[in-house]
């Protein structure tokens, strides 16, 4: 018999944001369970999202490690301790601050990668440095984006083709150049600082990640070739990227506990929530959350308590981020919880989104089609209602609601990383988009597809099946790699 393969090596750098640490430790549990070294790099504040986790995991996962890196707040002119997204967002006009913040972490980074030489470096899109770091070492780094093939096509052809000069207003829709399928966007649906011509700091750091991304060895993609083949080939063969799919990663999360503290410690028992998700009937409870970032401002809670109301339906609603939260009166009519009380349920911080989504009383999802909640949503089999705000959100609510047809948009045009009040998505928009998924004339087929889809997404991570495969390919080119070295 030959001797065993040497054991891989492979660093996890995520952007300091519970939307990308919270796949990476998902993307290091399925390095771990091949027998792959993984360490993960984060700051003190934020490694309890993988510490809690580590700790009661498998044997395989507690094999993973954290390196910890100072984060320099005081250089960058930070509060101590504002060292993730989150925090910076909570504090005005920050975040420019936060982010110049991480860019500092790079010498640390040579410093780890000189002295401990992994066989790979994973780093999140927003660390566009990293593939120099890697590069001056002779390391291979693989990009993470933390989000879907079609959106990455979509970015990549509308910052090649500028398409969206070809219309007159913000009101006029755009058809995406090139694409398997007739795709159309509105340019109020695009980020302001990537349509302007003029010099801007977000639009030169997309910029930069592009380039790194060329520069790198290539792209780790959480999805699977089932849910979209055609952008998976696309990506590949069109744009000419070398990409691996080796999701959905919240697949591996398998046990209650997993599941239920997966990113961090929920704000409600997992226990009492699934209690009373037992004692309602199946698909009948919406599920509403925005996400860990997306703010919303009182009166636009205000329309959601109301449509919730007026519907009747049995409801779990997640209210995370509120603007001027000290007062609840500005966006719960009075007397709505004890109105409601049998009804539904208000998880005021954060849910245990992977158990609710997969219990069978959930019957849609209204959700702001962040990729991580937007791919959970799909692995659940969960019918979504669309309502996207910022980021690259409206290209995911393109996939849904156009070619996996599995969900309803709201019926947002308007791109904005704090929606004001001319941008409010009505009470009748609301109820009239979750009437669909949950009984409209279409529902019946919507919800069959989303069930298709979670029968696909558990085959792909199976072993045998496409992202398992997947997985296994890049191990073995990276160990190819090193062995011609």
């Amino acid at each position: 018999m030959g001797a065993e393969p040497r054991r891989l090596h492979v660093v996890l750098f995520p952007f300091l944001a519970h939307g990308h640490m919270i796949p990476t430790l998902d993307i290091a549990r399925l390095f771990a369970a091949r027998n792959v070294e993984v360490t993960i790099i984060t700051t003190h504040v934020n490694a309890p999202v993988f510490t809690s986790a580590i700790d009661m995991g498998s044997d395989k996962i507690k094999n993973i490690h954290i390196k910890l890196f100072k984060f320099p707040a005081q250089e960058a002119g930070l509060p101590e301790g504002c060292e993730n997204a989150e925090i910076a967002a909570k504090h005005p006009g920050i975040f420019p601050k936060f982010f110049e913040a991480t860019m500092l972490l790079r010498k640390q980074l040579e410093q780890y990668l000189n002295r401990v030489k992994p066989d790979c470096l994973v780093a999140d899109m927003f660390f566009p440095w990293a593939t120099q770091c890697s590069i001056k070492y002779n390391i291979p780094r693989l990009v993470f984006h933390g989000t879907s093939y079609f959106s990455l096509c979509a970015q990549e052809i509308i910052r090649l083709y500028e398409p969206y000069k070809n219309v007159v207003n913000d009101n006029e829709q755009f058809t995406i150049p090139r694409f398997p399928h007739d795709i159309k966007l509105l340019r109020s649906q695009m980020s302001p600082e990537l349509i302007d011509d003029k010099d801007n700091k977000f639009r030169n750091i997309m910029e930069s990640i592009k380039k790194s991304e060329l520069e790198s060895y290539g792209v780790i993609v959480n999805s699977f070739y089932e849910l979209e083949p055609d952008y998976a080939e696309f990506y590949k063969r069109e744009l000419g990227r070398r990409a691996w799919h080796i999701g959905p990663v919240s697949l591996c999360n398998r046990s209650i506990e997993e599941k239920g503290r997966r990113g961090k410690q929920a704000s409600i028992d997992e226990q009492e929530c699934l209690t009373w998700l037992d004692s309602k009937k199946p698909a009948s409870v919406v599920y509403i959350s925005f996400g860990s970032t997306a703010t919303m401002i009182g009166p636009q809670l205000h329309e959601i308590a109301m449509a919730l109301e007026s519907s009747g339906w049995n409801f779990i609603w997640v209210v995370r981020n509120i603007e001027n939260k000290e007062n609840e009166g500005e966006w719960l009519p009075p007397g709505f919880e004890h109105r409601t009380k049998d009804k539904g349920l208000i998880i005021r911080g954060w849910a245990p989104q992977v158990l609710i989504l997969e219990h069978e009383a959930v019957g849609a999802f209204v959700t702001h089609c962040g990729w991580n909640s937007t791919l959970e949503g799909i692995s659940a089999g969960v019918p979504m209602v669309t309502w996207p705000i910022f980021a690259e959100q409206f290209y995911n609510e393109k996939l849904v609601t156009e070619i996996l047809k599995s969900g309803v948009s709201v019926g947002v045009k308007k791109w904005s990383r704090r929606p004001l009040m001319e941008d409010l998505v009505s009470q009748g928009a609301i109820e009239t988009a979750v009437k669909e998924v949950m009984e409209g004339a279409k529902a019946k087929g919507t919800r069959s597809r989303a069930k298709q889809l979670k029968e696909m997404a558990r085959k792909a991570v199976e072993e045998g099946g496409s992202s398992y495969n997947h997985l296994s390919a890049l191990i073995d080119d990276l160990r190819n790699y090193h062995s011609q070295k």
